[in-house]
């Protein structure tokens, strides 16, 4: 059986947009790429955890850097996943899901 998500999907091009935006509209979940120009994904993760509207909203990494200690360093930062690239979309949407419970 096929479950059907209806999430509503909020996108940024840049940390700078997506910390606005998260403020803004308080969304349930962030997936937040690592490696973005100018603010990356670990500065906007820093940023998303100082600020008291944003820090309990959950946030999955996504990595290309997939070493053991990028990974250990990553999950030490407390985010509630790690997916590494590159992934298979349903099994994305199913770690989503399983952070979103």
């Amino acid at each position: 059986m096929e479950v059907t998500r209806n999430w509503e999907i909020i996108t940024a091009s840049s940390g700078q947009e997506s910390l606005i935006k998260a403020i803004a509209k308080q969304p349930n979940l962030i997936l937040l790429d690592v490696m973005m120009p100018v603010m990356d994904g670990l500065q906007t993760f820093s940023e998303l955890q100082a600020n008291f509207v944003t820090r309990s909203i959950p946030v999955i990494l996504l990595t290309a850097k997939a070493q053991p200690a990028e990974l250990r360093s990553f999950t030490q930062l407390q985010v509630s996943d790690v997916i590494t690239k590159p992934y298979d979309p349903f099994n994305l949407a199913d770690r989503i899901a399983k952070v979103l419970k």
